[in-house]
């Protein structure tokens, strides 16, 4: 359990959660110590009890629990963050949302779903399966839609359908003292009041706990075709993706791995890609004409580019087999150093500095002792990287991602395009947003004066 002055109140309040959700509830330490971490290296945090609510009055009354005793609380969705967003810092409660994973609205003509927090995206895609309609945002890992909102998070196709931002239409949030609101409308434009739905996608849970969330979907497109393309240089394949966005070029996706990576890729999902820095690029339009003219307009683009020639992939079997690969990326550098601890950072700059910044992270990554792999959602500048370690690794990658982060911010960038602040990156929001992180405090003061709201996680409040 927690230190002494605590046992009392968490005691307390353990019995008043029983009495509204029965064994629902639960202070047993193997299932606290499987909430005390996501899929980060950041140091894990053990909540006192975890909950398991399955409605948003349900969430409340947890919510209102923890205020009566002091406790934090801290949401969870299926565990993948990569910045530390669900370690338990500071105890407490923690909520996790698997439980409310009901589908609660679809509506095919106004191309849009409710859902609750705890429904993940492959879920909703097969509730969307013979309604002629999807839900786009993949950020790899099968996560809940309420985390995908909390931490704003995005994927391969936001190049062309946007992030969670822009895919969010309204939300249910339970705040601090227990009050349940309800932000946005099913409109598809508002101007009536401050944009509370914005204020609360990607504030981490540190502001309220999401319970539901009001989606935009999109049409299923008439004509799909996907194409890999290998490359002479770094440089040449993140210039083809500089022109093809600057020239309207109709992408989906276009995704780069360099070398390490796809050896990576190769080895574990066996797909014999030539080991050269690489481009996977998927092209959606209302018909095959329109498709093949953009694809055609991409790869004279890679040719001029000292691209090796694209490597179609017209079927469904082979595209899924492609980005379920591209997916697998984690899996697959961790396989390369298997025992190895993973750091994985991400960053985001302009799209006219991408080619100048990967080219100078790959160098700044030859010098250091640890193998590490790069990949990324090229088509909007955000990138990642993987670095693999061993025991006496960490500070000197820690190091690494400061010059990363520091390199990109320095290009007009962020510290983070789409994994979010967390525990992780907290010390890099000074450098990026100056005095509005001050304004952001007062945000925080006003929702949670009490800092119980997944505390220690975006903004240091003491």
């Amino acid at each position: 359990m927690a230190s002494t002055q605590n046992i009392t109140a968490i005691e307390a309040a353990l019995i008043d959660l029983r009495s509204f959700l029965g064994d629902r509830v639960s202070a047993a330490e193997a299932v606290r110590e499987h909430h005390s971490h996501g899929e980060s290296t950041h140091p894990p945090g053990v909540p006192d009890l975890v909950c398991f609510p399955q409605s948003t009055e349900e969430v409340g009354g947890i919510v209102k629990v923890s205020a009566r005793y002091g406790l934090p609380v801290v949401p969870f969705g299926a565990g993948t963050s990569l910045e530390g967003h669900v370690n338990a810092l500071r105890g407490g409660i923690c909520i996790d949302t698997r439980q409310m994973n009901r589908i609660l609205r679809v509506s095919v003509d106004d191309m849009d779903a409710t859902v609750e927090a705890g429904v993940s995206r492959k879920q909703l895609q097969k509730a969307l399966e013979n309604t002629g309609l999807t839900f786009f945002i993949d950020p790899g890992a099968d996560a809940t839609l309420g985390g995908m909102a909390a931490t704003r998070a995005s994927g391969t196709t936001a190049v062309r359908y946007g992030t969670m931002r822009e895919n969010v239409l309204g939300l249910t949030v339970v705040l601090a003292d227990g009050r349940v609101i309800h932000t946005g409308t099913r409109a598809r434009k508002s101007s009536a009041g401050y944009d509370l739905t914005r204020l609360f996608v990607g504030s981490e849970g540190t502001l309220g706990v999401i319970t539901e969330v009001t989606l935009r979907l999109h049409a299923q497109p008439e004509a799909v075709t996907a194409a890999i393309c290998a490359f002479e240089t770094i440089e040449g394949a993140v210039k083809t993706v500089i022109e093809a966005i600057q020239l309207g070029v109709s992408v989906a996706r276009i995704e780069f791995m360099d070398d390490r990576q796809v050896d990576a890729v190769n080895r574990y999902s066996q797909l014999g890609l030539l080991v050269r820095p690489t481009l996977l690029f998927e092209f959606h339009g209302v018909s095959q004409a329109s498709v093949e003219e953009a694809a055609q307009m991409a790869e004279s683009l890679s040719q001029e580019h000292g691209g090796l020639g694209f490597q179609w992939q017209t079927t469904l079997a082979e595209r899924e087999r492609l980005w379920k690969a591209r997916h697998d990326v984690y899996y697959a550098t961790r396989a390369l150093r298997p025992g190895s601890n993973v750091l994985t950072t991400d960053v985001c700059v302009p799209i006219s500095e991408l080619a100048e910044c990967i080219v100078a992270t790959r160098a700044d990554l030859d010098q250091v002792s640890f193998p590490a792999v790069m990949v990324g959602h090229v088509g909007d500048g955000n990138f990642h990287v993987q670095c693999l370690l061993g025991p006496d690794q960490m500070a000197e990658a820690d190091t690494f991602a400061e010059r990363l982060v520091a390199r990109a911010q320095g290009m007009g960038g962020t510290c983070s395009g789409e994994h979010g602040v967390g525990s992780g990156k907290k010390k890099y929001l000074k450098a990026e947003h100056g005095e509005s992180l001050e304004v952001m405090r007062s945000l925080k003061r006003a929702l949670d004066p009490d800092n119980r709201m997944n505390p220690g996680k975006v903004l240091d409040m003491d």
